[in-house]
């Protein structure tokens, strides 16, 4: 099945990181196919019942006698289950392709690899994408759910995608791993099943502590100020939904996930033709660049499940008193790959959260990811990490 696939904010990545056609041409990437859980129903950790689960999801790789050469790679606030290969051939590049596939780190020959489109994923309106969210239809209405969804949590991430594995057949994965949102899954995973789960790679992600839940509030602040969002109903003919207000959210988390090095590139310039020391509505280069980049975004994307997606990971390890005591039983080996530039998860925050798990008595290596993007090193940047993942797989 070949689909058009959009990562939004990924897409763009490799060119940001200054990856040119002759480097890309280089190896050329698997052709992957985009396939459907239809996982009938479901039941949240809140206790509702979602009746008719599909998620997309894409494989490569077999799985063994065993089923226990699994890897689940999960994606970040804004991706998709694209995360290797092309496709389309002439498709773009799956976002952590430089460390996926035949021969790479994490080698399809070896392993069999899943990545899966999150319940309420962002990218509802495109076709290479599967979820269940505000946007499905409700079977008891003929509607969209809108904001009558269930409340999705992180854990029911992990839930809906044990569910994927165990039709599947796999019996334990030898790692869980992501960037951003998909490390905190991948963390969730070793708390909620620490045998299932030989190895943890949380790649640009920590605890989500009460600073970080207030910035995800901001985040979404915009979508509820847009008149267009209508309490969530603005799915119905005729309506237009709050484009102007998932702009601005998408704007916010843009330039939080971006860094100094990065925005130096437009210092001190105004926007082309406009000059901002005398007309107060010209822009500067910076401002001019992040209102095209959040629009476009807009466009692709659907305000409710950017809700949703928030208050998902508001919700991380939410069933726990405390990280710690979320970690005391969790996986035992972990890989930490944060940025040091990282403005969404702070080094600071990432080593107390390594310091956690070494007071559990987890085995613990960290490594950085580095380059002049931020937090989205931990997407474009991961090329240089992969000897170090590989050995990892192989300890």
């Amino acid at each position: 099945m070949e689909r058009r696939t959009m990562l939004g904010a990924g897409l763009a990545l490799a060119a940001a990181a200054g990856l040119g056609a002759g480097q890309a041409a280089a190896q050329a990437p698997a052709l992957v196919e985009k396939k459907v859980f239809e996982g009938g129903a479901f039941r949240t950790r809140g206790g509702a019942t979602i009746p008719n689960l599909r998620l997309g999801y894409q494989t490569e790789g077999r799985l063994n006698a065993a089923g226990d050469n699994a890897v689940l790679i999960c994606h970040f606030f804004s991706g998709n289950s694209h995360a290797w290969g092309q496709v389309a051939a002439n498709g773009p590049r799956g976002w952590w392709d430089a460390v996926i596939g035949p021969g790479k780190a994490i080698d399809t020959g070896r392993y069999f690899v899943i990545a899966v489109d999150t319940l309420v994923n962002v990218n509802v309106p495109d076709a290479g994408t599967v979820t269940t969210g505000p946007a499905t239809l409700n079977p008891d209405t003929g509607r969209p759910w809108g904001m009558s969804f269930p409340v999705i949590a992180m854990r029911d991430f992990v839930e809906s995608q044990k569910k994927l594995l165990d039709s599947l057949g796999v019996k334990k994965l030898a790692l869980v791993a992501g960037p951003s949102n998909g490390g905190l899954q991948a963390i969730e995973w070793a708390a909620a099943y620490p045998d299932f789960c030989a190895r943890v790679m949380p790649v640009i992600a920590a605890e989500i502590d009460a600073w970080l839940q207030g910035w995800l509030n901001i985040w979404a602040a915009p979508i509820r100020l847009d008149p267009n969002w209508r309490e969530g109903e603005y799915y119905a003919q005729g309506r237009e939904p709050p484009l102007r207000g998932l702009a601005e959210a998408w704007k916010i988390v843009t330039l939080q996930a971006r860094d100094r090095a990065w925005a130096a590139q437009y210092d001190r310039k105004p926007a082309e033709g406009q000059d901002p020391a005398h007309r107060i509505g010209d822009r500067f280069a910076i401002e001019k660049w992040l209102d095209d980049a959040a629009l476009a975004r807009a466009r692709t994307s659907d305000a409710n499940s950017f809700l949703y997606m928030v208050r998902a990971n508001q919700l991380f390890l939410n069933e726990y008193p405390s990280l710690a005591a979320a970690m005391a039983g969790a996986a035992g080996r972990w890989l930490v790959l944060p940025s040091p530039t990282d403005r969404v998860f702070p080094l600071e925050g990432v080593r107390e959260f390594v310091e956690v798990l070494k007071r559990a008595g987890k085995q613990v290596e960290l490594a950085e990811v580095t380059g002049p993007l931020g937090h989205l090193n931990g997407v474009a940047g991961m090329g240089p990490q992969g000897e170090r993942i590989r050995a990892f797989l192989a300890g």
